[in-house]
């Protein structure tokens, strides 16, 4: 029996689909207001594109608003959405675009009224390759939880961060990952963290709204290559009270005596529980001093920790075991446990032990 696919070109017969992505919401009781801001160290030149002049970075902040007040912040720039489709090979058939990728709902508000008070400061680092804003649902979570958030874009690091000029460079080292020395750009990143901070509580002048920040309490979190960056940033900044590894191979393994401070590895049970491939997890779990969590999620994949598994999910892609929903509700709630913890002094049972809300979430140690 013939059909229109038969007669009709063959670009015809797969129609495109069409992709509303949307985060989840926030859980805590207040909104997430949104600044993006554009910050240059003129003390050092671009690790990666020395021509380029100083470093630049583009960095996203997330604070305690107020319900109601600013305007739909838009998940990244039309040119940071292209560079992520081009850096992702993503088909057209996905129904992907620019347009539509840089408005998926992110439940952050430009210009909201912030909440009155002070603020722990996290900040957060993305994986190799990754933008900044694929930790948008971790950042808004904590930020209506009552934390400020510096979601920071590593330049030259990823599919491309748009800078202050307008320009948007794509990865200057993401070609040949096998051979990069992966020790060096955690230490950038540390550098990189370090002059955010720098910027976010010195003279309030990178941030209009830097008096929200309680400059003495400051932790941060990374996924990936970010993770490992957690670690190496506490090494060097000791401004730093906490860190978090999302499922990143240490870069290098922490030293005995080099972190006395509280620590949360948290990652998929497939690549890092105790005994598997990744032994820099084993060796950073003897070496750590102070307070420490070692967690594994069943069924999760690399990608669980971020928004990530979410857009591909609403795109059409397959998925891991683990839903991304779920993974997303997991990070948000283990993170922000972790940082009430450690950074506001507030118990929080759930990283006592295992939890039936939870059960994916294994207690290694």
């Amino acid at each position: 029996m013939s059909t229109l696919a038969d007669t009709a070109p063959a670009t015809a017969t797969a129609p495109t689909r069409s992709f509303q992505g949307t985060l989840p919401a926030p859980t805590g009781p207040y909104a997430a207001g949104e600044d993006v801001i554009h910050l240059t160290d003129a003390s050092r030149p671009d690790p990666w594109v020395p021509s380029s002049g100083p470093r630049q970075l583009t960095v996203t902040m997330v604070y305690p608003a107020v319900p109601g007040t600013g305007t739909p912040a838009p998940y990244m720039t039309l040119a940071e959405a292209a560079g992520s489709i081009q850096h992702r090979k993503m088909p057209a058939s996905s129904g992907v675009t620019p347009q539509n990728l840089s408005s998926v709902t992110t439940h952050a508000f430009d210009g909201a009224r912030p909440q009155s008070g002070k603020y722990p400061l996290v900040v957060l680092s993305p994986g190799f390759e990754d933008p900044r804003m694929t930790l948008t649902s971790l950042a808004t979570d904590l930020a209506s939880h009552g934390y400020v958030v510096a979601l920071v874009g590593h330049t030259y690091e990823d599919s491309g961060e748009t800078l202050a000029n307008g320009q948007t460079p794509p990865c200057a080292i993401c070609d040949d990952p096998a051979t990069l020395d992966f020790d060096s750009v955690t230490a950038s990143r540390a550098l990189d963290v370090s002059f955010v901070i720098d910027q976010l509580t010195h003279g309030n002048t990178a941030w209009p709204l830097a008096h929200l920040i309680d400059k003495h309490e400051i932790g941060m979190a990374g996924h990936s290559i970010g993770g490992a960056a957690a670690a190496a940033t506490m090494i060097a900044d000791p401004r730093v009270r906490a860190g978090v590894n999302m499922d990143g191979t240490f870069h290098p393994a922490p030293m005995p005596g080099q972190i006395n401070r509280p620590f949360l590895m948290l990652g998929a049970a497939a690549n890092h529980s105790p005994g598997g491939h990744d032994t820099a997890w084993g060796q950073t779990w003897a070496a750590l001093g102070g307070y420490k969590k070692w967690l594994t999620v069943a069924g999760a994949d690399h990608t669980s920790f971020t928004d990530l598994d979410l857009l591909l999910e609403e795109a059409g892609f397959p998925t891991p075991p683990l839903s991304p929903e779920r993974g997303v509700v997991i990070t948000r709630e283990y993170v922000t446990a972790f940082f009430d913890q450690t950074l506001k002094g507030i118990h929080r049972p759930l990283l006592d032990g295992s939890s039936p809300n939870n059960p994916e979430v294994l207690f290694q140690y």
